[in-house]
């Protein structure tokens, strides 16, 4: 895949991603993009708690990601993420838009009807990790299932900053990781 259909993909993911959730909640619910958006609940604190979470599950998932069972896997996501040849700022775009696309999308929308665990259940399954055809993709999908969880959860008690803090430097650690790896 080329950069700039990575960057097409990130730029969709960010301004598209998150339309259902503004249209559904003000057309359906009466809440304004500046509630959806909950920037009031923008601090250092709550952002830099979900990056701390975020890289430490990162950490977590990674050493899961090392064990044997997943040697045989196919593919492997590390050699995916190598073979698209990104740098650094490759990496933090990919992340920001994810981190901000997906969590208003998924935290602020799909879960408001849905609630936590269906809507943590779905996030993970739409990103191919719950995969009844691959037992060792559907096993790093119940690895990652309880990071989703906790941000789900944790939107809730800390905001929808706190799960874009999370899900952003979840990724980017990742990314780091495996594109420096041999």
């Amino acid at each position: 895949m080329s950069k700039r259909n990575l960057y097409l993909l990130g730029a969709i993911t960010l301004i598209i991603f998150p339309l259902p959730t503004f249209f559904g909640l003000y057309y359906i619910e009466g809440i304004g993009p500046w509630e959806i958006l909950q920037l009031d609940r923008l601090n250092a604190y709550t952002l830099g708690l979900g990056m701390e979470v975020g890289a430490l599950y990162a950490v977590v998932a990674l050493a899961f990601m090392n064990a044997r069972v997943f040697n045989d896997m196919p593919v492997r996501v590390e050699t995916m993420v190598r073979n698209m040849n990104l740098n650094f700022w490759d990496c933090v775009f990919l992340s920001l838009c994810a981190g901000v696309g997906e969590e208003l999308l998924f935290r602020s929308g799909v879960q408001f009807y849905l609630g936590p665990i269906i809507t943590s259940i779905i996030f993970v399954a739409i990103h191919g990790y719950l995969n009844p055809f691959n037992w060792r993709m559907s096993l790093y999908g119940l690895i990652v299932l309880p990071f989703i969880l906790l941000i789900s959860y944790g939107y809730y008690e800390f905001g929808l900053w706190f799960s874009i803090g999370a899900h952003f430097m979840y990724d980017l650690v990742l990314f780091m990781i495996m594109i420096e790896k041999d």
